[in-house]
């Protein structure tokens, strides 16, 4: 049994300090160095003493999946927009100049995809929620100011905007008056989901002052708060030895106790996150409080894209006490073509893993696109009269009678989006018309009033 009462040394690495990282400076060259600051500047970096000591392995590196997961590859930007990045770091540029076209790079990046700004945000008595999103009807996410950083960033992650610093790129609030005020007003909406950034780098005061409000009379509504982190995966020690470890498990503790259901969305990428004694210890202990851990990933290529990463995950996560959830696809965002992998080969490692592993395994829903008009799960390849299509289905949708309604599209085994589809037997897809409506000249509002209050 191991004894945690002794913290584990942390210190943050970024794009300034990383070369002081001791396996740094013995396993990469020069070069390596020097793209991971070019990548750097456009893409945000952050690693810590837990993920580079303990998760990953030098000596496989740069194959190594949890440092690609981590540090910044080459191989992410253009090859156009790490030249003109390279060129101005080796010349000197001034910073002033050098922000001007590292910005521009970003803004080329798809960096709100899904049209997250245009029509997720909502409005309440002509305020616009700028920490708030409510695309589906149940469901609410509520970005906290103070939790939009992470303990180490994910290379791939579609949240990237939240980080490099620029304010109209950045969802975030920091009262939770007028989101209570929302909620009151929308009694539809079941859940809330804190998210990010990772609410869980947040100190417990903090915390608390964002949760608590929900737990008081007039939401009764709200049967479910979710927290989406990378803590366990990243940082366990925020559930072991941080100063407030034992009040954030008390804080868990009263969520349930007031009758909400606490659903920790734990974000696992690779089975090496989970085979530290911390993070089995953290995991015990996050359950304990009567919280449940549901776990979810993208599938990305050059970390996970084989089916036995998949199906070794989802076995450590039941055989630890946690749900499989979501199986993802690497958003078209940020660094999308160095993740991405094909819908159709996505399916084939889907569907391989998923059948090598036991019924209690196979909570998992995927693999899934979070598309603009909403979770599209892909089924698989069929024939039909003679025609090969890809079968898929909504798991979630702008409108709610879209879900689970089967769909076709003409095969492709390069399409790696929803948009790199074409309809099959049909001109359109049977939400196009629809969607396109929505996605006009009305306001999120409207869309919202028109379907999240319609009675079952």
């Amino acid at each position: 049994m191991i004894d945690f009462k002794e913290p584990y040394k942390y210190r943050s690495y970024t794009i300034n300090n990383f070369r002081k990282i001791p396996q740094v400076e013995k396993h990469l060259s020069e070069e390596e160095m020097f793209a991971i600051e070019v990548v750097g500047n456009v893409l945000p970096f952050k690693a810590n003493t837990y993920v580079v000591n303990e998760l990953i392995e030098w000596d496989k590196v740069p194959d190594d999946p949890i440092y690609r997961l981590t540090f910044p590859q080459k191989e992410m930007l253009e090859e156009e927009h790490f030249n003109q990045v390279a060129h101005a770091l080796k010349t000197g540029m001034a910073k002033p100049e050098l922000s001007e076209l590292v910005n521009e790079i970003r803004k080329s990046l798809n960096p709100h995809p899904a049209g997250q700004m245009e029509h997720n945000v909502p409005e309440i008595e002509g305020t616009k929620l700028t920490g708030v999103q409510h695309k589906y009807r149940e469901t609410l996410l509520f970005f906290p100011n103070h939790g939009q950083t992470c303990h180490a960033y994910c290379t791939f992650c579609f949240r990237w905007p939240q980080f490099v610093g620029i304010d109209e790129l950045k969802f975030a609030m920091r009262e939770t008056d007028l989101l209570v005020k929302y909620l009151k007003e929308h009694k539809e909406v079941s859940d809330v989901l804190f998210t990010g950034g990772d609410p869980m780098i947040m100190n417990v005061k903090r915390l608390r002052a964002y949760i608590e409000p929900l737990l008081e009379e007039g939401l009764e509504h709200i049967q479910t708060i979710r927290i989406g982190s990378k803590a366990l995966g990243y940082w366990p020690y925020r559930f072991l030895t941080d100063k407030d470890a034992e009040e954030v498990l008390a804080l868990f503790e009263q969520i349930v106790k007031s009758g909400k259901h606490l659903a920790f969305m734990g974000h696992f990428n690779h089975p090496a996150e989970l085979k530290t004694p911390a993070v089995q210890e953290a995991i015990k202990r996050v359950l304990a409080t009567g919280a449940q851990i549901r776990t979810q990933s993208p599938m990305m290529r050059h970390i996970n894209d084989k089916a036995e990463d998949w199906a070794t995950m989802w076995r450590q996560q039941v055989q630890l006490g946690c749900i499989p959830y979501y199986t993802f696809l690497a958003r078209d965002t940020g660094a999308q073509d160095y993740f991405a992998v094909p819908l159709v080969k996505a399916w084939e490692i889907f569907r391989k893993a998923y059948q090598s592993v036991s019924g209690v395994s196979r909570t998992v829903r995927g693999p899934s696109m979070s598309a603009a008009p909403g979770k599209v799960q892909v089924l698989g390849v069929s024939e039909i009269n003679g025609e090969k299509v890809m079968s898929l289905r909504f798991l979630q949708g702008r409108n709610p009678n879209w879900v689970h309604r089967p769909f076709f599209a003409k095969y492709n085994e390069e399409a790696v989006w929803l948009d790199d589809l074409e309809p099959a037997f049909e001109n359109e897809f049977f939400f196009e018309r629809e969607f396109n409506a929505m996605t006009g000249d009305k306001s999120p509002d409207v869309i919202r009033e028109a379907f999240f209050e319609e009675s079952f």
